[in-house]
């Protein structure tokens, strides 16, 4: 038996504990994680020096996410602090009601089971998916990328230990070691043993992980995300969302990629913008009217409106109405997370209907298109599709329900 069955088996077993753990001992071992990652913080950063220096030659967007800190750890710390504060989800009745005949039918969540979590560079994320499946009384297999394997060997060496000293299995969390694509897709083969498998990170990365797989996906999405500046917005105020949605943290699936500005505002708003832009280092692609505008823009291709770029480059286009910024979007987005800035209701409400992504923003930033920010207490990703759950996906994204009919002696006639 290879590593990934092996580890899979053991959170099978711990599945089957978790699921009927009481929430004091699941939030009991949530704070001995959070003390646990605290005192091992000096292991966890002299693991993570080891990943960045074998990561040198990478782009500076992957280092990037890769890269932690005292601040980082205090912050994964914090997030099991705080998912120890968020109601349980295993037990609620989402619904109850009674038939004809007397039975009484409850919708009740439970716990999905084994979940397998396949992403890249971003060792914070270890902590915070299984912060979120310890809660919901699953189980998780991690499997990050090759970039990330020392740090995330700390990080879980942390969680496993505490686990067991508080009575928990320190099996309910598992990382795969195996860094290699035969590995990944082995985990992806898993019927049977893991229950979902959740993916986060790059476009490649789901698109791999959606086509392979035989154990059921939630797909999250890359985000080519998109700010509409409307006709008659605040430029002022459309120009600090820009570039907040931009600039706040542009390596990660939440920060715009491309800029829709109505033609009649254009030429107000992109002399400035550009220079806002350039002065922080964004290099500036547009189409050919913005090119007009902005002579040091680069001309964009019309493959490049499909991209998410998760660096320091930005892509912008004059559109000529609402209708054409919504058309637009539904096109080349990713279902992820667009933004209109306007001050037409009308306009703001054609766009939140009719913009086919899981979030959806009026006169604000893309930035907030997070899990911890949205108030779910974090996330193991933001789903784009339709099914099971969409957008950020929190406690009870990670529950699924099952009904318990009660009677007292009914048959069926």
């Amino acid at each position: 038996m290879g590593e990934v069955e092996e580890k899979c088996r053991r959170a099978r077993a711990a599945s089957e504990i978790m699921k009927n753990a009481a929430t004091p001992d699941k939030n009991r071992a949530l704070l001995a994680i959070a003390t646990a990652l605290r005192q091992n913080s000096a292991q966890i950063l002299a693991a993570n020096k080891k990943d960045l220096t074998a990561s040198s030659s990478l782009p500076l967007s992957v280092r990037k996410r890769l890269e932690l800190s005292e601040k980082s750890i205090t912050s994964m710390a914090s997030g099991f602090e705080l998912i120890s504060k968020f109601p349980d989800p295993v037990g609620q009745v989402v619904k109850k009601w009674e038939i004809r005949n007397g039975l009484r039918i409850s919708r009740v969540r439970v716990p999905l089971g084994v979940i397998a979590f396949i992403y890249e560079s971003r060792p914070n994320v270890t902590a915070e998916a299984a912060s979120l499946a310890l809660k919901s009384g699953n189980a998780i297999v991690l499997r990050g990328g090759k970039e990330a394997i020392n740090s995330n060997r700390a990080i879980v060496r942390a969680m496993q230990g505490a686990l067991a000293a508080t009575g928990l299995t320190a099996d309910a969390v598992q990382l795969i070691e195996d860094t290699s694509h035969e590995g990944a897709a082995t985990l992806m083969q898993q019927r049977g043993l893991v229950d979902v498998l959740i993916p986060r990170g790059g476009a490649g990365l789901i698109k791999a992980v959606v086509e392979n797989a035989k154990v059921p996906v939630i797909e999250t999405g890359a985000g080519n995300c998109h700010v509409y500046v409307d006709e008659g917005a605040d430029l002022a105020m459309a120009e600090r969302i820009i570039l907040n949605s931009k600039l706040f943290y542009p390596y990660v699936c939440n920060a715009m990629e491309h800029l829709l500005v109505h033609s009649s505002i254009a030429s107000k708003l992109l002399p400035s913008l550009y220079t806002s832009l350039t002065k922080a280092g964004v290099e500036v692609r547009g189409c050919e009217r913005t090119c007009k505008l902005l002579k040091g823009a680069k001309l964009m291709t019309e493959s490049e409106l499909y991209d998410e770029y998760l660096n320091l480059i930005m892509g912008i286009k004059i559109v000529d109405n609402v209708q054409q910024a919504i058309s637009h979007i539904n096109k080349y987005g990713t279902h992820h997370s667009d933004s209109i800035i306007t001050n037409d209701g009308h306009d703001a409400k054609l766009f939140t209907q009719q913009v086919d992504s899981c979030c959806v923003f009026v006169n604000t930033s893309t930035c907030f298109s997070d899990g911890y920010t949205m108030g779910f207490g974090g996330e193991v990703g933001i789903s784009t599709q339709r099914l099971h759950a969409r957008g950020p996906m929190g406690l009870e994204e990670l529950t699924t329900t099952k009904l318990v009919i009660e009677g007292s002696g009914q048959v069926r006639e």
